[in-house]
């Protein structure tokens, strides 16, 4: 039987409570919402209680050792993220957890108490050190507050680490982008100082002409300004260690080719094919996390309704993708594959 690391369910990409300038679908620049009630009638996709049960014995069954809940939307606004948790216990399957850290509707340590227990990494969203900056990319959001919910989870994670031995690291999650990124050594001064594990994040996708500017990727200028902000980057890592006096670990926070303003190198690879599915909240599996329409162009996967995980990885389509990827338009110009 094939085996599987990871899934992520787009649960429910239509509920958030911020509106991030960088998110394909809750951008004020966004018109996503009103064109799926147009095209649909339907105003919010909401993935069927139903079936998390089914998906996490598949999940066991494959060998998954994580899952993580909607990357799109704010998973813990999911009226029935609990489930999540009470399952991942019962399978001994991690969840990865990816928040913008306003921990919606109950306290922080309320929620810590939940995803702790049975998290292999919680992803906290964070994109600026400063009120102004924070603010002005995550639209809604309390800098104050944000702060404090981290301040309030880590210690919880420390506690439960001293009582239970197990460990669930915390991450930072950033856009990279030419308004927040010259933060970036502060960002991991404050990271470290709070105690999180790492540093994380990806160049931004460009959905909409008002953020185009914004993109490392728009010409070798940028690229070479991207670079000098890796190099203090890594200059931080060295002078700045968490409390332990370990340092912080940085992930996907290297150099750019002068050539990436307009192909990937041939080189790069994917990191998720051969390793995770993705499941939208109508059902549709994907290969990927490329944005919503562009997906389509990489193939039909069929629906979770009437298709198991097992026949997508043995299906033609898939086989085809992992041979031939990149040959493929939208991976030749993926911000998220990898140098080897």
């Amino acid at each position: 039987m094939q085996s599987l690391f990871r899934l992520t369910l787009d649960t429910n990409p239509e509920d958030c409570n911020l509106k991030c300038i960088m998110c394909e679908e809750h951008s004020r620049y966004s018109n996503f919402k009103n064109e799926l009630f147009a095209s649909t009638g339907v105003k919010a996709r909401r993935m069927s209680s139903t079936w998390i049960d089914k998906i996490f014995q598949e999940a066991n069954e494959l060998g998954v050792k994580e899952i993580i809940p909607s990357t799109m939307g704010e998973p813990l606004l999911y009226k029935d993220i609990d489930t999540f948790f009470q399952l991942a216990s019962k399978y001994d399957i991690k969840i990865n957890l990816t928040t913008n850290g306003t921990f919606p509707k109950r306290e922080v340590k309320e929620w810590a108490k939940l995803i702790i227990p049975v998290t292999s990494d919680t992803k906290i969203s964070l994109n600026g050190v400063t009120k102004d900056i924070a603010e002005s990319i995550m639209h809604g959001l309390s800098f104050e507050e944000h702060v404090s919910n981290l301040k309030t989870f880590i210690e919880y994670r420390n506690l439960h680490h001293k009582k239970s031995g197990f460990y669930s690291r915390v991450t930072l999650q950033l856009t990279f982008m030419q308004n927040n990124m010259h933060q970036l050594p502060e960002i991991i001064k404050f990271g470290a100082s709070m105690g999180v594990d790492r540093i994380k994040g990806h160049h931004l996708w460009t959905h909409f002409a008002e953020i185009r500017d914004l993109s490392f990727k728009k010409n070798q200028e940028s690229i070479a300004e991207w670079n000098l902000i890796v190099d203090k980057a890594n200059d931080a890592v060295d002078a700045f260690r968490k409390p332990s006096g370990e340092k912080i670990l940085l992930e996907q926070i290297d150099y750019l080719n002068e050539k990436e303003t307009s192909l990937i190198p041939e080189s790069y690879t994917c990191p998720f094919l051969g390793k995770e599915l993705w499941v939208s909240a109508t059902g549709k599996i994907s290969p990927c996390c490329a944005p919503d329409k562009e997906r389509d162009s990489l193939g039909d996967f069929g629906n979770y309704q009437n298709k198991t995980f097992t026949e997508v990885l043995n299906s033609e389509v898939y086989k085809d993708l992992i041979t031939n990827y990149k040959q493929k338009p939208l991976c030749q110009t993926c911000v998220m594959r990898k140098p080897l």
